[in-house]
């Protein structure tokens, strides 16, 4: 989900001194620092906490309440617990009232450190929390700051010159591409030319050949979308054709025909066509790209890229909304070949399956097809269009020129995540998460069982798929066997020189592995599909029914062993709840305990949970984000905020649960916040983040998810244990008297 980069940053890797004086001495200078450090906090936090007294609700917390009374607590002063400590106080703005609104009270101070503009050298030296959202990028978050510091450690090891005698034979083409991408001196010398040349095999892109292009009257899209293929060129351009996992039956795979991949992925902004701001932007990419290639600068160059232009905002308006994309049923339309011809018959559709898929397809095979009206539309379409617009459309679809680091993610994800599980991971927190998913699971489990709104036959069918959810933590084992992995890439030979054809020849060996999969078995959980870990993400598997912590998130803000647990369950047990519900949000909830897309709702629940989730889109659409003037979309963004919404109620309560098991926690050095207080106050700075106005409108228009603040502020207003936990008075913004809850 974070796009990684190949920027210029210094290595961040430790250097080990060694030193003459006594051992007693520098344990006494250890000591010494570490105690002023814990002496600064508490004057810090004293500060803090005359603010935070006046601004707090005086109200009585409910005598009916639950969870363990607020006391005064010890005092933590380890090193884990210090750290911890100063990540808040950086983090808090404790001049906002935390009841009006919590999502700036607990991220204020964190975000007004982040300039928009360039970071200067003060701001990066005490943690990476202090950056500037960077020229490409439209936000900082924790998650993507985390992200950078992750690669930052990567490269110290793929950066290191080729050991033929110790690198493993993955590792070794691993390193050749990064150094090809990293070669700026040959790429600055062969410059455009790879690219023109592969152009020119193409058939030539007409906006650069002018009156020389040859192909206005015998151009074939079917015949350059099979060359596409062969060069490691997206073959999605016109139609999108993928091997799947059939999820009516996931023990194997199925052919999916489905939309086409549009160059500019948001469907609402192209839809207002050649007015819209972002469009024009767009529209200035693509004449730049040509310019850059050696198009003339003239009115029919122009006139070409606005032809180009109109054609993919029809092929968007032949896409669905997203708003009609949360049933997954109506995707799934088995048909034959033979029927797939009848049904849009000016297609060559065994010539396009046969010449762009791995494995032989006749008349007789069954495959899937996603949007038939899509498919019809643009088979129709494909008969009228001018030919040179068509070819435009299809040659400029050339490959992004990923920068290194981002580019081995997406190509070597295996050698990097074992790099990285075998240099920077530590291996006991793979328990000690797992430790985390036990709780939380128990939890919703609970509240299945106590939910007032579902039957008794579907409410059993929800604890039996919850107890089959299977954990995937850390990495799996076969990610450490060296021979495994160099097998996966056994097929590929890298070129210290040729960054270009290293790319083209991992796009099309990427592409024959995924499209070769058809004929083979799906094999639930293996290893290979959760083996992608040097991320910072976390992910559930409706068709596994399985729920995944890579070790790239075991760490940082999200989890660590050495601070109380409130902050874990706060962070990584608020993700963790999070993928959990996902398994029952309204797109979870189609999928039975097998995986398998079959409705296993007895008829008046299902009524009921639609009800619930009405209220969630209700209360989302109407959110504003003050900055931009623009509502939510409720209806996208439904399966995130439920999974938000439970995320954090199973989090609060499994910690509840752990402390009855082992007793009351110590507090933090400098912050006099109670233990509950400070799982929220943690929970909430997993979504810190700052984002440019362009970046909110997009989040806000189309996003699936909700921007940072409303998945704060969303879910804990509907809890009112969080306002008994900081004396919200009923009324107040984050304790409104109307409350929605699904799970």
């Amino acid at each position: 989900m974070v796009a990684l980069s190949c920027r210029d940053w210094r290595s961040s890797a430790a250097r080990h001194l060694r030193c003459a004086s006594p051992l007693h001495g520098i344990a006494l200078i250890i000591t010494l620092l570490f105690l002023a450090t814990v002496i600064s906090l508490a004057i810090v936090g004293y500060q803090y906490q005359k603010l935070l007294d006046a601004t707090v609700a005086s109200t009585t917390a409910r005598k009916d309440f639950t969870t363990f009374p607020a006391r005064k607590a010890a005092i933590c002063l380890t090193p884990g617990c210090a750290k911890a400590a100063a990540r808040i106080i950086e983090a808090i703005d404790p001049t906002t009232d935390p009841c009006t609104d919590f999502y700036k009270f607990a991220c204020g101070q964190w975000i007004q450190s982040l300039p928009l503009s360039s970071p200067s050298l003060s701001s990066l030296l005490f943690t990476f929390q202090r950056q500037s959202i960077p020229e490409d990028k439209g936000a900082v978050t924790k998650f993507s700051l985390l992200q950078n510091e992750l690669d930052a450690k990567l490269r110290t090891i793929v950066e290191n010159p080729i050991d033929l005698s110790k690198d493993p034979p993955h590792v070794i083409q691993l390193k050749t591409y990064y150094h090809s991408c990293m070669n700026i001196s040959v790429l600055e010398m062969l410059g455009q030319r790879p690219l023109r040349r592969v152009l020119r095999n193409l058939g030539g892109w007409p906006v650069l050949e002018g009156s020389k292009w040859k192909g206005s009257s015998s151009f074939d899209w079917l015949q350059a979308l099979i060359k596409f293929r062969k060069l490691g060129f997206s073959h999605n351009i016109i139609f999108g054709l993928y091997v799947i996992t059939d999820f009516r039956n996931n023990s194997k795979h199925l052919i999916n025909l489905y939309e086409a991949t549009l160059g500019l992925l948001d469907r609402p902004h192209l839809l207002k066509g050649l007015s819209d701001p972002v469009v024009k932007g767009y529209f200035k990419l693509m004449t730049s790209a040509a310019f850059l290639l050696g198009a003339r600068k003239t009115r029919q160059t122009m006139r070409e890229l606005e032809n180009v232009l109109r054609f993919e905002i029809l092929l968007a308006n032949y896409t669905l909304p997203r708003e009609e994309t949360r049933n997954i049923s109506v995707f799934y339309n088995e048909m034959a070949v033979s029927q797939l011809k009848k049904l849009a018959p000016t297609v060559k559709w065994n010539k396009f399956f046969n010449s762009l898929l791995v494995d032989h397809i006749g008349d007789d095979e069954i495959i899937n097809v996603g949007m038939p009206n899509f498919v019809v539309r643009v088979a129709n379409l494909l008969q009228t269009v001018n030919k040179r617009t068509l070819a435009n459309y299809m040659t400029r679809e050339k490959p992004r020129w990923e920068q290194c680091m981002g580019s081995l993610a997406l190509s070597f994800e295996y050698s990097l995540s074992n790099l990285y599980v075998k240099n920077f991971f530590d291996k006991d927190s793979k328990d000690s998460a797992l430790f985390l998913v036990n709780y939380l699971t128990n939890e919703f489990l609970n509240i299945i069982e106590n939910v007032d709104w579902m039957d008794n036959v579907t409410r059993k069918r929800a604890i039996d798929k919850a107890k089959t959810i299977v954990p995937h933590i850390g990495y799996p084992a076969e990610l450490m066997n060296d021979t495994l992995i160099t097998d996966h890439y056994k097929n590929i030979t890298m070129k210290p020189d040729e960054y270009f054809i290293n790319v083209m020849k991992l796009k099309k060996w990427s592409t024959d592995y995924l499209l070769g999969q058809l004929r083979k078995p799906n094999i639930k959980g293996e290893w290979k599909k959760h083996a992608d870990v040097a991320v910072v993400n976390a992910f559930y598997n409706s068709i596994e029914n399985s729920i995944e912590f890579p070790a790239g998130i075991l760490q940082g803000p999200f989890f660590s062993k050495g601070r109380p647990n409130y902050l874990n369950f706060g962070a990584i047990g608020f993700v963790i709840g999070h993928e959990i519900t996902h398994g029952f949000d309204d797109q979870g909830r189609q999928f039975d305990r097998d995986g398998n897309n079959k409705n296993w709702w007895e008829h008046e629940t299902d009524v009921r949970f639609k009800e619930k989730t009405e209220c969630i889109m209700h209360q989302y659409g109407n959110y504003v984000v003050p900055e931009i003037n623009i509502r939510l979309n409720g209806i996208n963004t439904q399966g995130e905020n439920i999974a938000d919404n439970g995320g954090i109620k199973e989090a609060f309560w499994a910690y509840q649960r752990w402390v009855k098991h082992n007793g009351p926690e110590s507090a933090l050095p400098g912050l006099k916040y109670t233990p509950n207080q400070l799982f929220f106050i943690s929970a909430a700075n997993v979504w810190c983040a700052k984002s440019r106005p362009e970046t909110k409108r997009l989040i806000a228009i189309s996003g699936s998810h909700s921007p940072a603040p409303y998945r704060v502020i969303g879910p804990m207003s509907n809890m009112l244990e969080f306002a008994q936990q900081f004396n919200c008075p009923i009324g107040s913004p984050m304790n409104p008297e109307h409350k929605c809850s699904v799970w």
